[in-house]
């Protein structure tokens, strides 16, 4: 059964935040993440096939980005279900998005990514990155039914984060995450490493 970022058993997950800074990620411009996380992407581009690299599309995000994307899709989840109560209304807005108070991009934990050839053209992973369940009849979960194609690249993708140290959100193939409190809850450990954290002054445009 897999477990949405809405549960209560995320929130319940406590945070000591290390003090990891955001770092820009070399190979990413623009993108800023935990150091950790950059740490362990690097290993995770060393672990993959050659000719074969990570296009990372977003890491951290501010507050404010993170509930325009809550409240477009939350106002999208009403009118295709007019007779669900907020309750459920929030459980299926997190298929695609985390509430404020555990989401993973807020504290820079996560990135949205998808592999590519050293061309740079994208490899096929059966949707694109940030399909919604809707527009994409449910293939953007990691374990949908996705021809063989997308699930090579989908498996190759995962074993090179997952050993690595990342793990995936399930509703969402490019959707990987380290130090947050989903990390902490699918790994065992004590605490979630990150919480929520403003971008640098020296970042800010």
């Amino acid at each position: 059964m897999t477990i949405l970022l809405a549960d209560p058993v995320v929130r319940a997950v406590r945070v000591l935040d290390n003090g990891d800074p955001l770092v820009p990620l070399d190979f990413a411009p623009g993108v800023l993440v935990r150091e950790g996380l950059a740490r362990r992407l690097d290993v995770a581009r060393a672990l993959l096939p050659s000719g074969v690299d990570l296009r990372v599309v977003e890491g951290h995000r501010a507050l404010a980005d993170q509930n325009a994307i809550i409240e477009r899709y939350t106002a999208e989840l009403r009118e295709l279900h007019p007779a669900a109560d907020e309750v459920e209304i929030g459980r299926l807005s997190s298929r695609f998005v985390a509430p404020l108070a555990v989401a993973p991009h807020v504290a820079g934990a996560a990135v949205d990514l998808t592999l590519v050839t050293s061309s740079g053209a994208e490899l096929w992973m059966g949707t694109t990155v940030d399909a919604t369940p809707e527009e994409s009849d449910g293939r953007c979960f990691f374990a949908a039914e996705v021809d063989d194609e997308a699930r090579r690249n989908r498996t190759v993708l995962a074993a090179a984060l997952g050993d690595a140290g990342l793990v995936n959100y399930p509703t969402e193939w490019w959707h990987w995450s380290y130090g947050d409190r989903y990390w902490a809850l699918l790994t065992g450990a004590d605490h979630a490493l990150y919480g929520p954290v403003e971008v640098p002054a020296w970042a800010r445009v």
